[in-house]
């Protein structure tokens, strides 16, 4: 408990909750934090459901314990598959593998996807393949000067099978999303965030400290405002224009509406800190 708010029951994750920020910690290092075949990709889920249906929590940070922040697939795992039975989250043939992919790390950018709150990358360290695209479906994601990123996948002789495809182009554009892809090259911080990856580069030291500056400067605004900003800012990918702006106005009306909008505007009349109640 954290306060009055329950957390869930993770497997390969450590998760706290402190003045509205939750931390997720991935704690498999012995494997790089690799994605599948450990529980992460169940523990990611679950944290992501956990947060749509707790309005305690207004922020999300992602990081990985010890030296990465995730190597992706288990490497060690493919070359164990066993042909075309049915071992492992590789092995089978055809539709087998199809079905463990949908029922497994694709259940990540479907999640991620649809969470209500900001999510900060905080990437610690290498960031491969699935743990790269990770990164990728987070909203802001700030990185160790010992980060190396890398949309892989080609390198292996398979495709991004995670959503990799989708999330980069749209954060960086065709082009250089389909050099990164299509090369399987990886890069560094410096070049990521001259790229537009990362917002901000900082000492390792200095990592979790940045992240949760960010994350309290966020954490610090109207709590259902913030959801519907974050909601807003997705849904804009997605529709026309006067569908938008429709959509805009009707979510507006509910923010006038709210004590908190009140609030802040009577705070700064009378230039004091506001006192939010997420009402």
């Amino acid at each position: 408990m954290t306060g009055n708010v329950k957390l869930p029951s993770l497997i390969d994750s450590k998760l706290v909750l402190s003045n509205r920020i939750a931390t997720l910690t991935f704690m498999r290092h012995d494997v790089r934090n690799a994605l599948t075949g450990t529980g992460l990709i169940g523990d990611i889920i679950q944290v992501a459901e956990w947060v749509n249906r707790t309005p305690e929590v207004s922020v999300l940070i992602l990081t990985g314990d010890g030296s990465a922040f995730s190597a992706g697939g288990n490497i060690k795992e493919m070359s164990e598959r066993d042909g075309i039975h049915k071992h492992g989250a590789f092995g089978g043939d055809v539709y087998t593998v199809q079905e463990k992919y949908r029922q497994g790390i694709q259940r990540i950018p479907l999640a991620m996807s649809h969470i209500d709150i900001p999510v900060i990358a905080a990437i610690n360290g290498p960031a491969i393949g699935a743990g790269f695209d990770l990164t990728c479906m987070c909203d802001l994601r700030i990185a160790s000067t010992q980060v190396l990123l890398g949309e892989t996948f080609v390198n292996l002789g398979i495709i991004p099978g995670d959503g990799g495809a989708w999330f980069l182009q749209r954060l960086i554009g065709y082009q250089k999303a389909a050099e990164l892809t299509l090369t399987g090259r990886m890069i560094g911080a410096d070049e990521a965030k001259q790229l537009g990856i990362l917002l901000e580069v900082v000492e390792p030291e200095q990592l979790m400290d940045k992240a949760m500056e960010l994350a309290t400067r966020i954490a610090d605004k109207p709590p259902q405002a913030l959801r519907m900003t974050k909601r807003l800012l997705k849904t804009a990918q997605k529709m026309e224009l006067p569908e938008f702006l429709e959509h805009c106005a009707l979510m507006q009306g509910i923010c006038h509406n709210t004590e908190d909008h009140l609030e802040a505007v009577n705070a700064f009349v009378e230039k004091r800190p506001p006192h939010y109640h997420g009402r």
